[in-house]
């Protein structure tokens, strides 16, 4: 008797996300919609954060910054949990689609780390009237981003690709430990940088600031989504380039004028 189906559809779908053509088929069909609430809440957010909510009564117009700051702060270290948890069930339970999705958030990520750190040094320059500070919030983002350029470069330093998953899937492991250096560097030390302003709870940002930072905020994470379906799905081509199944997806997408003109 079946007591639990939630459960046994988890199961059952985690074992067909170990196969490559299913994963294939079935990200392929997310990711046009990953794109699309992205660009909307994208447009949406940035014109509500740069022409419709008013300018700080502090810092001006220089914090329209916040808009693509906070989001791609958060999703630096969103990514990096989730390439983390990723690369500890490719581990633990030998999933090589989880290698994959793990190492293709590794440049996302290092993206989005990039830009918190270049759009904090922008905003900072007004605010604090520097560039950059050692404190310990940025120093520990910067940290971040060292982090995942490691992560790749061990990645590319093996020509076997699930070695080389294996070996920076455990350094992600390791650099878990900044993750709450971030977070709470700004109550463990004395720093620059201000503290939260939003908790789960409470949040002290006007609603007209509030909203469009929390739209730009839903609008990367779908970004993150359909990026890193796109990267396994062509990093699963490139492996399984010489198998049946990658061979009959591209038929699929191939026209028979197409495919007559590559014969002849």
């Amino acid at each position: 008797m079946n007591t639990r189906p939630g459960k046994n559809a988890f199961v059952v779908f985690i074992h067909k996300l170990g196969s490559p053509p299913w994963f294939y088929q079935f990200a392929g069909k997310l990711i046009p919609w990953f794109w699309a609430l992205f660009i909307v809440l994208t447009l949406g957010g940035l014109y509500l954060g740069l022409f419709d909510s008013p300018a700080d009564y502090q810092q001006g117009e220089s914090v329209r910054i916040m808009y693509i700051h906070v989001p791609a702060a958060w999703m630096s270290m969103l990514i990096y949990g989730a390439m983390a948890v990723m690369g500890f069930v490719a581990l633990v339970w030998r999933i090589r689609m989880m290698e994959i999705l793990a190492m293709s958030s590794a440049p996302i990520g290092a993206a989005f780390t990039l830009a918190a750190l270049i759009s904090g040094s922008l905003w900072g320059r007004p605010t604090w009237g520097t560039y950059w500070v050692w404190d310990a919030r940025l120093t520990s983002e910067l940290v971040l981003l060292f982090l995942f350029i490691g992560v790749m470069a061990l990645y590319h330093a093996f020509d076997e690709p699930r070695k080389a998953a294996r070996a920076a899937c455990l350094l992600a492991l390791v650099g878990l430990v900044n993750l709450p250096i971030i977070h709470f560097s700004v109550k463990w030390w004395n720093t620059l940088h201000q503290g939260s302003s939003i908790s789960a709870t409470d949040s002290t940002i006007h609603p007209s600031m509030l909203w469009p930072l929390l739209i730009m905020a839903v609008a990367t994470k779908f970004f993150y989504a359909a990026n890193v379906l796109t990267r396994a799905r062509v990093v699963l081509l490139e492996q399984d380039v010489r198998k049946a199944w990658v061979q009959d997806a591209i038929d699929k997408k191939t026209t028979p004028l197409q495919k007559e003109g590559s014969d002849s």
